[in-house]
Formats: structure tokens, C-alpha cells, sequence
């Protein structure tokens, strides 16, 4: 286990962004959304600056993999309603006015695009409450691990607002199905991590969330001993197969991939690792 990710600790580096902060061990970096006074609930600065952080990665060589969790008691809450009431009167939701309202809509969204976007795979540590936007941050991620407390839910249909909101439409049937899509997205319910993992929903489950992070950094060596180009370009191919065309779309991509790493020097260096029964060293060449 990481020095400083026993869960509930906070890495001891400056902070840079709102609402959370980063830790560095080699290629891995972990993410820890740092508001636990409100449960990690994310306020406007907060998701600008998760917009902005998972931008910058897209240029970042150095950060392979990506550890995201919360601080205290929870992943996330969702967005920080309380700061969305104290705004100034006209820069509230559903009193703002459709521009400015559109404009509230884009922040609160753009973080999870950026997500999906950036080449490094996401692995989120999930506990205690994982609802709304936190949902969201969730189903961004590639892959999943949850404490068997965790509880998730959709939770823009309680307050009023449409089920389908930050993406949560489009990923989570494509993780569990129309069916129970529907079910969660329509009522608002919440769905126990024990349910997620016999769904798919999450891939890993641990007794509590004292384990998150021992079995996030297991997941994370496992990611890591992947050839850099090859992970980068397996997480691309596998973002545009989901929505490709056809077969041949997907093969199509599948052969560029594998003909660009074909031309590295990690490619080769895989190959003699293989045959040589050792650890490979890669050079991202």
C-alpha cells in the first residue's frame, strides 16, 4: 500500500485544484475529492477544475493510470445543492434563465467528457454514498471498486429534475443493461454495492473501506504493467467501439492500434520479456 492511502489520510502536497487533491507514485496518480465536510459534493469550482485536470492529462506522458476517491465518509454526493442555494439569486438553477442555466448545465457536465476522453484508464474507489454526479464520476471511470457499503443512486430525479443528467444515460446502460438503466434512472432508487457487482456495474468488491486502497494499487500495478502506448490506445479503441457502426469499424481501429504498437520499442521489448520469463522495462518507445 501507497505511504498516505490508508483511506481517510490526506497526501501532504500543496493543492492546485478546488475540492481535491493529487498524489504521485511513479506513473500513478491518485485523485482524492477533498470536501468531506459535504461529502464530497461538487460545487462550481470543484467541477471546473476536474474539468481542467482530466484536459491537462490528455498532453500528460508521465501519469499512466489514475486513481480516483473521496476523503471521509463518502465517494461523492453529487452536486453541492446548498452552494447552489446560497448563489446570487440570479445564478440560481430554475431562476437563472435558460442561457445562463445551459451554461451551469455545461460545467457540471464537462468533467465527465473530459473523463472519457483523456488517455489514462480511471479506477474509482467507491464508498458509502456514490449518487448523482457522483454516479456519474463513477460510470466515467473505466473500471470500478467498491466497499460492500456503498450505495448508489441517480439522484436528479428526487430534487425534481429529469433522471437523465451528466452522461448517466448514455454510460450506465451500456453497463447494466436498458432494463435496470430504466429502473434506476426512473425512480431514484438506490442500488447496494453487492446488487453492482452482480450486475457488473463494479468489477471488485472489498469488505470495507479500509481495503479500497490496497486493492485500487493492486489494480493499478496491474494497469501499469501494460506497455504505455498499448493501454493509452486499448482505452481509445475501446471508448469508440461503443459506439461504432459496425464490426468492420471496430477491426478497423484495431488494426491501426496494433500496427502502431507493433513499430515501439516496448513492443519488442514485450516480446523478449515474454520469451525471457522476466519483467518487462518500458521505455513508452
Amino acid at each position: 500500500m501507497l505511504a498516505g492511502m490508508k483511506h481517510g489520510t490526506m497526501p501532504s502536497v500543496s493543492r492546485t485544484y478546488a475540492g481535491f487533491q493529487l498524489e504521485r507514485s511513479g506513473a500513478l496518480e491518485i485523485l482524492t475529492l477533498d470536501r468531506p465536510d459535504r461529502l464530497n459534493a461538487i460545487d462550481p469550482a470543484m467541477a471546473r477544475d476536474l474539468t481542467r485536470y482530466f484536459r491537462e492529462k490528455r498532453d500528460d506522458n508521465q501519469v499512466r493510470v489514475i486513481v480516483m476517491r473521496g476523503a471521509g465518509r463518502a465517494f461523492c454526493a453529487g452536486v453541492d445543492l446548498k452552494a447552489s442555494s446560497e448563489a446570487a439569486p440570479d445564478q440560481q438553477f430554475g431562476n437563472a434563465g435558460v442561457r445562463v442555466e445551459l451554461a451551469i448545465q455545461s460545467a457540471n457536465r464537462e468533467f465527465v467528457l473530459e473523463m472519457r476522453r483523456c488517455p489514462q484508464p480511471i479506477i474509482a474507489q467507491l464508498h458509502g454514498a456514490v449518487c448523482g454526479a457522483g454516479l456519474a464520476l463513477a460510470l466515467a471511470a473505466d473500471i470500478r471498486i467498491a466497499a460492500s457499503g456503498a450505495r448508489m443512486n441517480c439522484a436528479f430525479v428526487n430534487v425534481g429534475l429529469g433522471g437523465c443528467d451528466i452522461g448517466v444515460s448514455y454510460l450506465l446502460p451500456r453497463l447494466v443493461g436498458a432494463s435496470v438503466a430504466s429502473l434506476l434512472i426512473l425512480t431514484g432508487e438506490f442500488i447496494d454495492a453487492e446488487r453492482a457487482y452482480a450486475l457488473g456495474l463494479v468489477s471488485h468488491l472489498v469488505e470495507d473501506a479500509d481495503g479500497l486502497d490496497e486493492a485500487g494499487r493492486v489494480m493499478a500495478d496491474s494497469l501499469l504493467k501494460v506497455a504505455p502506448i498499448a493501454l493509452r490506445l486499448s482505452k481509445e479503441a475501446l471508448r469508440h467501439a461503443v459506439d461504432a457502426t459496425s464490426i468492420e469499424a471496430v477491426v478497423a481501429m484495431e488494426d491501426r492500434n496494433q500496427v502502431l504498437c507493433a513499430r515501439t520499442e516496448d513492443f519488442h521489448e514485450a516480446m523478449a520479456a515474454f520469451f525471457e520469463r522476466r519483467p518487462a522495462i518500458w521505455r513508452d518507445a
